[in-house]
């Protein structure tokens, strides 16, 4: 599975932004997809994960109830819907994916494959 992440950008505070992960050479049925974001200096940090099996889906604390993440009927797209967006929310976001599900959905380590990364920057 190859990943293809976009929808990054500039935006001020307060302000939205939709992330894309597009799969190629597969679909998302069955896998966990998860977002995470990273700075300079910083090690990953997980944002968010949807479960492909049960549609059940995770977020950080940091993000919970600014963020969704949610797939297309055709499990061939993940979505990071970011609003309230805060310049602590700046970083390059990864999409990421797995089969099946880890307990462990936070640690970047569970997971099999990477997109490119795609940047965000939100003005104060």
């Amino acid at each position: 599975v190859q990943l293809q992440a976009s929808g990054g950008g500039l935006v001020q505070a307060g302000g939205s932004l939709r992330l894309s992960c597009a799969a190629s050479g597969g679909t998302f049925s069955g896998y966990t997809v998860g977002w995470f974001r990273q700075t300079p200096g910083k090690e990953r940090e997980f944002v968010a994960a949807f479960r492909g099996d049960t549609r059940a889906t995770y977020y950080a604390d940091s993000v919970k109830g600014r963020f969704t993440i949610s797939r297309d009927n055709a499990r061939t797209t993940v979505y990071l819907q970011m609003n309230g967006l805060k310049p602590e929310d700046t970083a390059v976001y990864y999409c990421t994916t797995r089969p099946g599900f880890s307990v462990h959905y936070w640690d970047a380590n569970q997971y099999h494959y990477w997109g490119q990364g795609t940047l965000v920057t939100v003005s104060s």
